[in-house]
Formats: C-alpha cells, structure tokens, sequence
C-alpha cells in the first residue's frame, strides 16, 4: 500500500514536472489552460474569414487590412474589461461571470457570421465582437495567471506563460490543417457554424475556476464596489508614473507598431501563386508546429535570459529572415530550383518559432510589471498597449500598401513593401535600453535597486488596504 501510494506520488511529480512545467495542477489551472485552448481552436475560422472577405464581400487588401484594424479595437480597450472585472463583480464574483458572458457573446458573433452576415459593414460588426469576446476570456484568465506570477521569480514566471501559451499552441496545432481542409469540402459559412460550438467551452469551465464571493453582504457590497475601483485608480496611477514600467511598455508599442504586409501577402498567395485552401491550411499547422517550438525553445533554453538579449538577437534575425520573402515575391526561388510551396512552409516555419519567443518574452515581462490588486487591469492595460501598436501596424501596411498601388492582382511594388516593413522592424533596437537589464526580483552585483523598487514598495500599502475593505 506504501509502495502503490509512493508509486502515484511519482508519477504526479513527473507530471507537474513534465507536462505542467512545475506547476501544481489543480481545476483553476484546468480552467486556465482550456480557455487558451480554446482561443488556439478558434483559428480553425481564421482562413475562412480571409477567403470570406475576399472572394464572397470582394473586398482589396487595402479594404481587408483597414477592417483587420477596425475588429481588433477590442484588444486595445482591454484595460476597460479588466477595470470593470477589478472593480465590478457580478453577484459578488469578479472572474467567472465575466468567462460566462465572454463565451456567449463569441458563439452568438459567430452564429451571426454564418447565418444573417451579408456586408462588409456587418461582417466588421460581428468579427469585433467575436474579437471582444475573446479579449474579455484573455483578460480574466491573464489577470489569473499574473496572481499566480506574482512574487516568483523571472523563470517561474516564464514557466508559467510557456504552459499557457503551449495550450494555445496546441489548439492552434489541432485546428491548423482542418482550417483549410474543410474548405475544400465545406463553404466559409459552415466553419462559422463550427467554429460557434467552441466559446461555449470556455462557459462551461469558467465555474472550475476558484473564487469566493468579494461580498455577501448586500448592504456592504456598494462599499465594496467602490473602494477597490479608487485603490485601482491609485495603484494604475502610481504604476504608470514609474519609468521601469512606462519605458519598457514604450518600447514594445515601437516593436510592434512597425508596419506590416500580411494582408498584401495572402492576396498575393491566393491570386498570383494560387495556393489553395488545403495548402494554406497546411501552411498554419506548420506555424503552428512551429509555434510550439518557439514556446518550447524560450521554456527549455532562453526563459532566465535578459529581456534585451532576446529581443535584440530575435529582432535582427527576423528582419534578416524576413528578407527571404524577396525570393518568393520576385519568383527567384523558382530560379533556384525550389516550388513556391516548400518555399513558403520553410520560411513560415522559421519566422513562426523566432515571433513566439520574442512574444513569450512580452507576456513574461507585462506580468512581472503587475502588482497585487489591479492585475486584470494593469495587465490588460500593458497589453492593450501592445495590441494598439498591432492596429498602428495593419494601418501603416494598409497605407504603403495604398502608396505601391498594390491590389488583388498588382503585385509588381510587393517586393519593395516586404523591403520596407522588414527593415522597419530594426527600428525599435536604438530603444533596447529601456529594457530591464537584469532580472526584476533581484539585485544587481553593482548594487543597483531591483526592477521596479518604488512601485512594489507603495504597494504594500495599497495591497494590505485592500484586504481591511474586502
């Protein structure tokens, strides 16, 4: 009996060890990992609503990069979910009402999609809010995750958003290949209908996260309700008025905010080398693959190495890498004997790995930045920040698109717009001391103050301020 017991006692810690990368498992962390699950899965519509847009509204790539910028507004309010989350619980709960409602919404965004949607304008409508519905999940199971990131170190926390980000990783891996495959078989509106059984799911486990009512007391509950939303207006003032947060943060919107052709791109694919659905489904489960790497390679090798460090080697071998889009875009790989197809995969596979280890060095960094108490909101607010430079960046594409004279089959200025946004992402590298150079829960040798000393110490005080009102 001893021996059975010592027996599962192992094989739970090569568990935690193996598959949760030393994180305890438990429901919360179950409902934690679905909910990223199930935002990998919802790429199974990501090319459906591409060839939608394209071939069914018959919209350019100018048109189509314009309303990418247009449904990803809900990325860049994130701060206001996370405030009302915060500040504004639902029958005394803050996390899983809100899961609830985010599910709902996304199946009702997408059930519209594949029934009544006729219009670009429509379409813009009912894309944003299955947008909404995902950034709402994100930023509840975000600020979960920084409440358990909070006060280890940087390689526990990297541990932590590698476990994560691999569950995103692995739905994306799932539904890649299908993305496309169904296509073939089915039209865009049936995968929209598919795709609407999934947020339901995050409904379903929003009830396995483990959370106790902020109040029973009704004739405390408006008490409640108000003091926490001053002590966040306090901590959020206090945080962005510290430098080693607003630079770091600085430097990220000027990271991402570079320009972008992803949308010329896809026209470019479709309608010059016409790669067909199947293929391109293929394309993301080797992106996908290819992501998981990336999370895997940060997690195993890179996870304690400084934030400078990462972003400078990823920044300047992506630009470099980037540049082999020019063999593809002037057919030169066909001169040298290698098929736009195995072309294409090999570069997104590359591409794919160094954008997810850049990425996992923000998520690591915007959850170390957050202290007790505003989590969701400072969090979101970080992560806002990123997501407008994402729209920064679709609007700067659209326009150099516009400038190229670049459409549905003008393709000749390509070469020179995947010139211009690769180069434009070594802009950022004059700006890499901003970074933190060292890891924030530690001193430095030279006896410089730890990563964000003034914050965490006025916090304290908020933080033990709170727990008197609750």
């Amino acid at each position: 009996m001893v021996l059975q017991s010592s027996g599962l006692s192992k094989v739970k810690d090569s568990l935690t060890q193996k598959i949760f990368l030393g994180n305890e498992p438990n429901a919360e962390l179950i409902a934690i990992l679905t909910v990223y699950f199930v935002q990998g899965i919802l790429g199974l519509s990501r090319l459906a609503v591409s060839f939608f847009l394209k071939d069914e509204l018959l919209l350019s790539p100018v048109q189509v990069s314009a309303l990418l910028g247009i449904v990803f507004l809900p990325w860049m309010i994130k701060p206001v979910f996370g405030f009302i989350s915060d500040g504004l619980p639902i029958f005394g709960y803050r996390r899983r009402p809100y899961l609830i409602l985010s599910g709902i919404l996304g199946t009702a965004s997408w059930v519209s999609l594949a029934t009544i949607v006729n219009t670009s304008w429509a379409a813009t409508l009912a894309i944003a809010l299955s947008s909404l519905s995902v950034a709402m999940s994100d930023v509840i199971v975000d600020s979960l995750v920084v409440e358990r990131a909070r006060g280890e170190s940087q390689a526990k926390a990297g541990s932590l958003q590698s476990l994560c980000w691999g569950a995103s990783a692995i739905g994306g891996l799932i539904t890649a290949y299908f993305s496309g495959l169904l296509l073939q078989y089915f039209t865009t509106r049936t995968v929209f209908a598919i795709t609407a059984l999934f947020p339901l799911i995050v409904s379903g486990v929003a009830w396995l996260i483990a959370e106790s009512p902020v109040s029973k007391d009704a004739k405390d509950s408006n008490q409640t309700n108000t003091l926490p939303i001053k002590h966040q207006l306090g901590q959020l003032r206090q945080a962005i008025s510290q430098k080693s947060i607003w630079l770091p943060t600085a430097f990220i919107f000027i990271w991402q905010a570079t320009p972008n052709a992803d949308s010329a791109f896809f026209y470019f694919s479709t309608n010059e080398l016409h790669f067909q659905p199947e293929f391109l489904g293929r394309v993301h489960l080797v992106t996908s693959f290819a992501s998981l790497a990336g999370v895997w390679i940060f997690q195993r090798f890179l996870k304690s190495i400084p934030f400078r460090v990462i972003f400078a080697w990823s920044t300047v071998l992506s630009s470099a890498l980037g540049m082999t889009m020019l063999l593809l875009v002037t057919h030169t790989n066909r001169l040298l004997g290698i098929d736009d197809h195995w072309f294409s995969l090999g570069d997104s596979l590359i591409l794919s790995v160094m954008g997810k280890i850049a990425f996992m060095q923000v998520m690591v960094l915007a959850a170390r930045l957050c202290p007790s108490g505003v989590e969701a909101t400072l969090f979101a607010l970080l992560m806002s920040i990123f997501n407008s430079a994402g729209t920064v960046s679709h609007a700067f594409g659209a326009l150099i698109t516009y400038w190229l004279g670049i459409t549905a089959t003008n393709f000749d200025s390509l070469w020179l717009l995947v010139l211009i946004t690769n180069l434009s992402t070594l802009l950022p590298l004059p700006f890499i001391n901003w970074l933190p150079a060292q890891e924030q829960t530690e001193v430095s040798k030279d006896g410089e103050q730890p990563f964000l000393p003034d914050l965490m110490s006025e916090l304290v005080l908020s933080e033990a301020e709170s727990k008197i009102v609750e």
